[in-house]
């Protein structure tokens, strides 16, 4: 099932609702469902979502809804270095920096790092930004870990960690900077809820950057390349942590355009997820 948050025209409170085929949107406010939290939170959310899904309760077409960003009051928090594609990445941007990225890639413990607010999120087609004073920017596709409060994994999304390479490559200290900043993140169309790890590593990542209708860069990685399993990355993340109502962990990114390239304003970025949807965004400079 699709968890997912929705307004309509005539009120722009997001509500949450269920995704039912690809032409409607039943709206769970009917049955006393006013967050996301509150189907995460439950032992099994794959069947509350399908004894909702059941159940005679609003129906609206796709159409008259625009869809959010799928969280409420998740924190967002990503991995990085968990994919060899992006070890070596991060190795050539940086000679500074480069022996720490080949150690963490190796290390018992992962690169875990504060990624947004849930309030700051981006939904799909809600533009995503590139820093006025980078000038090497790139999206990094990502499958999301939705974890509730007790850490216990509960869905599976799409997230967008957008990155600008240059000022990380200068130094590793101005990480933050690189990874945190108005539209620098970008999570949805729902959340799958009933995958487990299994399933999901026999999915594939792909990315698709277009400018002026033309394809600038593509590319695609199993998700089973990810070198940490999902149970490894959520006990690092609450580990003397807590999460009220619960987080979402991006799980870093196998997908790299060649150094040459950077985003424009006015780029479309298109990240598929096998087994979840496809999350796109325009590009706009911040």
């Amino acid at each position: 099932m699709r968890l997912c948050r929705f307004t309509t025209q005539a009120d722009a409170v997001p509500r949450p609702g269920l995704m039912l085929e690809e032409t409607s949107v039943m709206d769970l406010t009917a049955a006393g469902i006013f967050s996301v939290a509150q189907i995460l939170e439950v032992d099994e959310p794959a069947e509350l979502t399908a004894s909702l899904a059941r159940r005679t309760l609003p129906r609206l077409p796709l159409a008259q809804v625009t869809l959010c960003c799928p969280l409420d009051r998740q924190e967002v928090w990503a991995a990085g270095v968990t994919y060899l594609r992006s070890k070596t990445a991060r190795m050539e941007e940086s000679a500074l920096s480069a022996s720490a990225y080949d150690r963490v890639y190796d290390a018992l413990r992962p690169e875990l790092f504060f990624k947004s607010l849930p309030e700051k999120v981006v939904g799909p087609g809600q533009p995503v930004g590139i820093r006025s004073d980078a000038h090497w920017s790139v999206p990094e596709p990502e499958l999301a870990l939705v974890f509730n409060s007790r850490g216990r994994l509960a869905g599976i999304t799409i997230g967008n960690d957008m990155s600008s390479r240059d000022i990380e490559g200068e130094n590793p200290l101005y990480l933050p900077q690189a990874k945190v900043y108005r539209g620098s993140c970008a999570v949805g169309p729902w959340i799958r809820v009933g995958a487990d790890e299994a399933e999901a590593r026999r999915w594939e990542i792909r990315l698709e950057i277009t400018r002026a209708g033309g394809t600038v860069f593509s590319g695609e990685t199993p998700v089973d390349r990810l070198k940490r399993s999902f149970a490894e990355l959520g006990s690092y993340l609450y580990r003397c942590q807590e999460f009220p109502h619960g987080a979402v962990l991006l799980t870093g990114t196998g997908i790299v355009p060649p150094d040459h390239f950077t985003l424009e304003p006015g780029d479309r970025i298109a990240i598929t997820l096998t087994g979840v949807g496809r999350l796109e965004n325009p590009v706009v400079t911040v």
